[in-house]
């Protein structure tokens, strides 16, 4: 494990479409949450002791814990980061020359900006604390602080001039731009208001995406993700290459390598919310089988530009992937969905992976639980 991600989830307010596990602060639960994190830290650390290459603290709002408590956050964490990509998710409310010379002192290198939109009625809409004013300054300062910089944008949206929030993020200066679009999740007010979406304006903000940021050298190098050379995330790819990795906090996910000698690939621990978290209860536990793990990294690497290779997932898994898969990515590369060099497969239009992910996960079924290794 050389890779960890901190779920901070205290947030100065709560966006009506955010289905994460976050909360506001209250009483002394910030002090109690980095007492607990500093107690998980260690036993991690005992388990994996190596130093870090990506450290990614995400939220909730990391940046805006106050300055002291910052420092304890990253007191709690014993490796060695001295070499690591050192991701802080930040809301650009919270931010001011102090706080970012802070964070670089703590050994923050690359901010990722919850910016969603440069429109005020849009950040409005979105229940965003900032207006285009603050997301343009947070920008400025990050950049001038000598951060690696990446937006975060919410294309697709009602009343949205989608391109003018493209045109102008890609003229700020910064690496990376991530690209969503606005997920009403049951249960959250967008989707207690029965607020709609369209698909087909969707599908137009990404191709526009793509197009004005690749006029810039932006390449998009995974579904929603675009960078200039060498700006790509390298905490990220980790989970799209379904690597392994380590997580603290409430409601985090870690996938650790299984035992040596379990016919299991991985192990995903799930840790439960803040106030069970707090009490010490134990995260759940999901085994993962070298085909189901096998599914997963296919699934995860299609979204890639650079696709999977499924050789090196046979070597991974020590199962018998191709001939199973190989009728199935004929058909779809005859219906010009896929490429394939070798065992590489690639998808040629990421924005339409869904049935094509399906397709190869029916074709891997069919693969008997004789050939899983024991």
């Amino acid at each position: 494990m050389k890779h960890l991600y901190v779920h901070v989830p205290f947030c100065p307010t709560i966006c009506p479409y955010c289905d994460f596990h976050v909360v506001r602060r209250h009483g002394g639960v910030v002090a109690a949450y980095l007492e607990r994190l500093a107690e998980e830290a260690r036993a991690l650390y005992e388990q994996y002791p190596g130093p870090l290459r990506t450290l990614y603290l995400g939220g909730g709002t990391p940046s805006f814990l106050r300055s002291a408590e910052l420092r304890a956050l990253f007191a709690a964490l014993p490796w060695d980061i001295g070499g690591a990509e050192v991701t802080l998710e930040a809301n650009p409310g919270t931010l001011n020359t102090e706080r970012l010379q802070l964070l670089r002192g703590l050994g923050v290198n690359r901010l990722s900006l919850g910016v969603q939109s440069f429109q005020d009625d849009v950040l409005k809409t979105l229940g965003r604390a900032h207006g285009r004013k603050g997301a343009l300054k947070a920008v400025e300062m990050s950049l001038e602080a000598g951060f690696r910089t990446s937006l975060d944008l919410i294309l697709g949206l009602p009343g949205q001039d989608f391109e003018a929030d493209l045109r102008e993020a890609r003229a700020l200066g910064v690496g990376h731009i991530s690209a969503y679009t606005l997920q009403i999740e049951p249960g959250t007010p967008f989707a207690l208001a029965n607020l709609q979406t369209d698909e087909e304006q969707e599908a137009r903000a990404f191709e526009q995406a793509e197009e004005i940021l690749g006029e810039a050298g932006f390449v998009r190098y995974e579904v929603s993700n675009f960078a200039l050379p060498h700006q790509e995330s390298q905490h990220n790819q980790v989970y799209w290459q379904l690597g392994f990795w380590g997580a603290l906090g409430p409601g985090a996910a870690a996938h650790l390598p299984a035992q040596a000698g379990k016919a299991l690939y991985a192990i995903r621990a799930t840790n439960p919310p803040l106030p069970r978290w707090l009490a010490g209860e134990a995260p759940a536990t999901e085994e993962i089988s070298p085909l189901e793990h096998a599914k997963e990294a296919l699934m995860l690497g299609l979204r890639l530009r650079e696709g999977v290779d499924v050789g090196s997932l046979e070597v991974r898994t020590g199962l018998e992937l191709w001939p199973a898969l190989a009728p199935t990515v004929a058909k779809l590369i005859g219906e010009g969905r896929l490429e394939a060099r070798g065992q590489r497969l690639r998808a040629t239009h990421l924005s339409t992976l869904h049935p094509v992910i399906l397709q190869l996960w029916e074709a891997l079924d069919a693969i008997t639980t004789a050939q899983t290794p024991g």
